[in-house]
């Protein structure tokens, strides 16, 4: 059997037998090095060079801004969205959608962000009379924002492995990630008035500006970092390590929320998580060389190749096969385990990597909020307390919308490539 075969066969196998992903990819790697006769010394080798970049730096530093900023600045970007729309039917709902798109430009990640604003929104919801369902289906949607709106954990791990620009992929996901959380908003307000959703008491401009007053430091965040980063300012890496100081500073001496203790917890909880990525990363560079010398990228390709010559089709088939990869492995680790074996199919139908990073992501996300996996719907689902089936029915106009985006992203290509562009 082919070695690049075995690694993603016992990869999937010991992934639904419920061992954790890496491990599950490390032993896939270390039957496929046997049975293709390569020496073990491959797998150490690779793993240290795999996380040898510093522009993977990224990660550990917005995974740790992310959790400061759930403890401390959370609330303060909801209260900012709750003043100017406040007083429209659904507001909540809306309010839950412009905090995840704040919060997901600091964190890049869905469950980071489904934890923070969902677990402050979806009570409020349900205290103001939403259905549980709904409050946890626009809250586990919205939660996807964090891994499409740059910064993005899932795009930097893809731009390890193709050696793109991180900063050229946070720029293309600007767009696709502006028409997700407009379509959002759009559908919410349609709901809204439809079910005569509550509203709050429009406020005064001087209540505003007391809001803006006191959360303007909050505001800022996302701001510096993205503003930062399109600027030329610094680089990604550069932005991760502002957050980070930033956030400390603003949650310790400003807002005064945060206690040496609740940070000793933040790192532990982000040193976990930044273990769990970059080991996968690592392991994946061993995997990656095993699949990349075994030639089962070129069989993909000519195995594409019969089946049609059609960049159209090409595509069309690629994104239904990330959506069922998305319902069933989490989002990294299909970006390592699939990238290198379709790289070669990308260059021969002329499909610009950087679009189909953006589009991978963009749909592996959409995985966030479909069974089985679906973490960040099941996380707002039980923060909600609602029937999981219910939830489902409620999501399923919302992943139409998600769909729709995913569509003008794969056959516009200027909804991905006109903003990087404009970077040398």
């Amino acid at each position: 059997m082919n070695a690049g075969l075995i690694v993603i066969l016992l990869l999937l196998v010991l992934s639904v037998l419920g061992i954790p992903i890496y491990l599950a990819l490390g032993i896939g790697t270390l039957v496929a090095l046997n049975v293709a006769g390569m020496p073990f010394i491959v797998l150490p080798q690779k793993l240290f060079a795999g996380m040898n970049s510093s522009s993977l730096l990224a990660i550990p530093f917005f995974i740790l801004a992310g959790n400061i900023m759930s403890r401390s600045i959370t609330n303060k970007l909801i209260d900012i969205s709750n003043s100017l729309i406040g007083w429209i039917k659904g507001s909540l709902a809306v309010v839950t959608v412009l905090a995840s798109t704040l919060f997901g430009a600091i964190s890049g990640s869905g469950v980071a962000t489904a934890s923070a604003v969902g677990g402050i929104t979806v009570p409020a919801m349900k205290e103001e009379g939403y259905s549980s369902h709904f409050a946890a289906a626009i809250s586990g949607i919205s939660s996807i924002l964090g891994p499409i709106i740059p910064p993005s954990v899932t795009l930097i791990v893809y731009a390890s492995i193709t050696d793109l620009s991180v900063s050229k992929l946070f720029i293309g996901s600007v767009i696709p990630g502006i028409l997700m959380a407009g379509g959002l908003v759009v559908y919410v307000l349609f709901y809204g008035k439809k079910n005569d959703l509550p509203a709050h008491p429009r406020q005064s401009v001087k209540q505003i500006a007391i809001t803006f007053k006191d959360g303007i430091w909050a505001l800022l965040m996302p701001v510096i970092i993205l503003g930062g980063i399109f600027g030329g300012i610094f680089t990604p890496t550069e932005s991760a390590a502002v957050a980070v100081a930033y956030a400390l500073l603003i949650s310790f001496l400003v807002y005064k929320d945060m206690s040496f203790r609740d940070l000793y917890g933040v790192l532990i909880d982000s040193c976990i998580g930044t273990a769990t990525i970059m080991v996968l990363v690592g392991i994946s560079k061993a995997s990656s060389y095993v699949v990349t010398t075994s030639g089962l990228p070129h069989q993909v390709l000519a195995l594409f190749s019969s089946v049609t010559e059609s960049k159209v089709i090409v595509l069309l088939l690629l994104n239904l096969l990330f959506l069922v990869i998305g319902m069933l492995m989490e989002a990294n680790a299909a970006i390592i385990m699939m990238t290198p074996i379709l790289l070669p199919l990308l260059n021969a139908f002329g499909i610009d990597t950087l679009q189909f990073g953006i589009i991978m992501s963009f749909n592996l996300c959409l995985g966030l909020v479909t069974p089985p996996v679906g973490i960040c719907l099941l996380m707002t689902n039980q923060i909600a307390d609602a029937s999981f089936v219910k939830t489902l029915k409620a999501v399923m106009p919302m992943l139409l919308i998600g769909v729709i985006v995913l569509l003008l992203v794969t056959y516009i290509p200027q909804v991905t490539t006109f903003l990087p562009a404009f970077i040398q």
